[in-house]
């Protein structure tokens, strides 16, 4: 049985962000708010909600993909820090958020939880983000 064998995405998840493209691990999407240039790898594993519901393999494989989204995201127009966080208060499906800020952002210097409504993108502007980030990930 392979790890994403009975991986379901939480719907929430669906809703608030698009597809980019499967790692070995992590499911690569982005959320859908033109406030924040804002990145969510979630494990393929079937309910995981914490770190340590991965194994070692796994978690050093998710601990690569963050390493490798982080650098591309650092890389970004305007970013100046990276937040990164696995909260899983509301979400309980393991998923970690990386997030570009910079000091003029909309939340700064407070979290991007809860800070505001989303602003969402048109819907061709979504697909072309998201076609970007799998370019950038070859």
């Amino acid at each position: 049985m392979s790890a994403a064998d009975g991986f379901q995405l939480d719907p929430r998840l669906a809703a608030d962000s698009a597809f980019i493209a499967d790692g070995p691990l992590s499911q690569v999407r982005l959320i859908d708010d033109t406030r924040f240039p804002w990145l969510v790898l979630v494990p393929r594993v079937a309910d995981a909600s914490e770190w340590i519901d991965l194994d070692g393999g796994q978690q050093r494989m998710l601990l690569a993909e963050l390493n490798q989204l982080s650098q591309l995201l650092r890389a970004e127009a305007g970013v100046e820090k990276l937040n990164i966080g696995a909260l899983g208060n509301i979400v309980r499906q393991l998923h970690v958020h990386v997030v570009g800020r910079h000091a003029a952002d909309a939340a700064w210097p407070g979290p991007v939880w809860g800070s505001g409504a989303m602003q969402r993108h048109a819907p061709e502007a979504l697909a072309a983000r998201a076609a970007l980030w799998r370019s950038r990930l070859g």
